[in-house]
């Protein structure tokens, strides 16, 4: 054999600043850096073109970076672990080195078939955590404290150099079509992946961005541009949990004198940032909550919730949610932004997945892998419990049910998201906006906007749909049996920052309609950043 090599298996991890697999296995010799696109992992149904656009953008930037330092980054399509298989007849493998990844069940199935592949040939595996998520985690007692103290410590220092492989096959980065994928529609407009990317994002983020985050994040319109936007570099990992947290301490301890001569917008950008750093924590909390679970990925986190909804799914209702039609106006302008930018700010996301649950009356399941497929940012392990959680199946959390007409109103006073993003209202007086099936007939020809024509009209009645919600998932919540789910619930995955409020406190309680909820009690896992 021409030699022995470790290799570093890229996963959800695509950078080299502070990377502890390729820091570890530079210094154990020759390395082989490699990312492997799996077919049957991007065609599972979570994954679009997009997503493949953004890994292959922060992959050409990864190359260039280890080219800087002396060596390239391998590429491969096929399944794991065959592709090391074939690696290993030609170089002796001796160690090989990765990220812990919290996936999917699929990705979890592939873990443990190369867990038993290097066992049987003889090559030590070494994982390593990169966000605080513990592995083989019991309960979730002190698990805050453990989080801040891994947030706390230094960064991995930096890797100068690497010692490469002379003449090995570096492959190169193949089409959508060969992975079974379909390219991205050139009119989605997302963001760029990449290394430099992600830190250009943190720095004009902290710099004076993320000034007014703290107020800006719940309107679609403010939340664009105020936002961090590091979601999608946080969930392929241009950019480390760790390294965010860290910047975002240090920068608290400069605003303060950075805007001595103004100390009310000093104290605005402190509470934005500690905004910001909660929701870092609240990001690997839910991503504990897979760790612990990953069933929960395909059902219910509360079993009590079992045929529920399941086998009531309307095709029709779900159609026109999925593509803007609903006759609801805020829900139609988030659906369709989101179509464009795969990425929307956290409580419209909520919004959305709430309207479908409760609104719609469908599973949760099927709405949340077109979400995921839309969402630049997927991360499975927020991404499926928030989809439980807006939905009222994790037994622990407030049934929260959105007014669409209410979040208009307070997130887009004038009108300008909804009249950009379903033009067919752009005439509509914003009296009637949020409402625009109340319209008279001589008011709709004037507006060029008919109901049922230009516009649908809304696919359910709101009060009685909303009723019949409630009606069901209370019938369920406020049963004997539900307490005794829910304290089970709370020991495995309910955060300790508060009180465990008992589901059956005493009289029945009616949902409350989320028109201004408290910021903490959003539990912001849906990427808010």
């Amino acid at each position: 054999m021409p030699g022995s090599l470790s290799l570093v298996w890229l996963k959800r991890d695509l950078r080299i600043r502070d990377h502890r697999p390729l820091l570890e296995a530079a210094a154990s010799g020759s390395m082989v850096p490699i990312f492997v696109f799996e077919p049957s992992i991007w065609q599972a149904g979570e994954l679009d073109g997009t997503h493949f656009q953004f890994v292959c953008e922060s992959l050409l930037e990864l190359d260039q970076r280890f080219r800087e330092r002396g060596t390239r980054l391998a590429i491969r399509v096929g399944e794991l672990p065959d592709v090391f298989a074939e690696i290993a007849k030609t170089y002796s493998i001796h160690q090989l080195f990765s990220h812990q990844e919290t996936g999917t069940l699929r990705t979890y199935a592939r873990d443990k078939r190369v867990a038993r592949w290097c066992r049987d040939m003889g090559i030590l595996w070494n994982e390593y955590s990169q966000n605080g998520v513990i592995r083989r985690l019991t309960n979730r007692d002190g698990w805050a404290s453990r989080w801040t103290k891994t947030m706390n410590r230094e960064l991995l220092p930096d890797i100068p150099s690497f010692a490469t492989v002379q003449e090995f096959d570096w492959g190169a980065i193949p089409s959508p079509e060969q992975v079974g994928m379909v390219p991205a529609s050139a009119k989605c407009r997302v963001q760029v992946g990449g290394e430099n990317n992600a830190q250009k994002e943190l720095d004009s983020f902290l710099s004076m961005r993320g000034l007014m985050y703290r107020t800006a994040m719940s309107s679609p319109i403010t939340a664009e541009t105020q936002c961090s936007r590091l979601s999608p570099y946080l969930a392929w990992g241009n950019i480390s949990i760790h390294d965010v947290y860290r910047a975002t301490k240090k920068r608290a301890l400069t605003v303060t004198e950075e805007f001595s001569n103004d100390r009310s917008q000093a104290s605005q950008f402190q509470q934005s940032l500690r905004s910001f750093s909660s929701r870092l924590s609240w990001h690997c909390h839910f991503i504990q909550k897979l760790e612990s679970e990953p069933e929960i990925e395909e059902r219910n986190i509360c079993r009590i919730y079992d045929g529920m909804r399941e086998n009531e799914f309307d095709d029709e209702r779900f159609a026109a949610w999925k593509e803007g039609l609903t006759g609801f106006p805020m829900i139609d302008a988030c659906m369709r932004y989101l179509h464009i930018h795969r990425w929307i700010n956290f409580r419209m996301r909520a919004m959305l997945m709430s309207f479908a649950a409760y609104h719609l009356w469908l599973h949760w399941r099927e709405p949340a892998l077109f979400l995921a497929r839309h969402f630049l940012d997927f991360e499975p392990g927020i991404h499926f419990p928030q989809c439980q959680m807006q939905s009222g199946v994790t037994g622990i959390n407030t049934i929260r049910i959105y007014s669409p007409k209410k979040q208009l109103q307070d997130q887009d006073p004038t009108g300008q998201f909804v009249r950009q993003y379903v033009p067919e209202l752009r005439n509509v007086p914003i009296e009637y906006l949020a409402e625009p099936f109340r319209m008279s007939l001589d008011l709709q020809v004037r507006t060029g906007c008919q109901i049922g024509i230009d516009y649908p009209r809304p696919i359910v009645d709101e009060s009685k749909a909303v009723k019949f919600a409630k009606d069901r998932i209370y019938a369920i919540r406020n049963s004997e049996a539900s307490r005794s789910a829910a304290v089970s619930v709370y020991l495995k995955h309910g955060s300790r920052k508060g009180k465990f409020r008992d589901p059956l406190p005493g009289k029945t309680k009616n949902p409350r309609n989320l028109n201004n909820p408290p910021t903490q009690g959003l539990l912001p896992g849906f990427e808010d950043s």
